[in-house]
């Protein structure tokens, strides 16, 4: 018995993460396995920062059951802020707003997540989404695969 409630536990700490590369135009979109070991893109939403492109990626949240969202923050290469980081931030800001206390949303370095993204190629997912597949699996091996961390 003592097992089976040490599994459920376990099972309590894996969840799916949900992760976005958020542009004006594109914002990418990948979500992990219930493991935390495979970051799989999703279609891109277009216009995420508004108030449709805000539904549909809690829509998006709803649908894939993750109980947490990891934003990309385009760093600049000496690591500073930008003016795509304060619209990262403030987009960050509006869709924790969206979903609610229930959803922590986080940002996270995402300094050459394109690039690498451009390069694996091969994938019928959009670029940004790749891109957001990339930076989930950096996230997820940051975290050891766990979005309770």
């Amino acid at each position: 018995r003592r097992r089976a409630g040490g599994d459920r536990a376990r099972a309590r700490r894996v969840s799916r993460v949900l992760a976005l590369d958020y542009g004006s135009a594109r914002c990418g979109v990948a979500v992990s396995d219930p493991t935390g070991t495979l970051a799989t893109p999703l279609d891109a939403v277009t216009r995420a920062n508004t108030r449709r492109g805000l539904d549909r990626l809690a829509t998006v949240v709803r649908e894939t059951g993750a109980e947490r969202v990891v934003v990309g923050l385009p760093l600049s290469l000496s690591g500073r802020d930008s003016a795509q980081t304060e619209e990262a931030r403030a987009f960050a800001a509006r869709l924790a707003q969206r979903l609610g206390e229930g959803i922590p949303v986080e940002l996270y370095d995402e300094r050459f997540t394109t690039r690498i993204a451009q390069r694996s190629g091969g994938s019928r997912a959009s670029e940004d989404s790749r891109a957001a597949a990339v930076l989930l699996e950096d996230w997820l091996a940051a975290h050891g695969g766990h979005a309770a961390e």
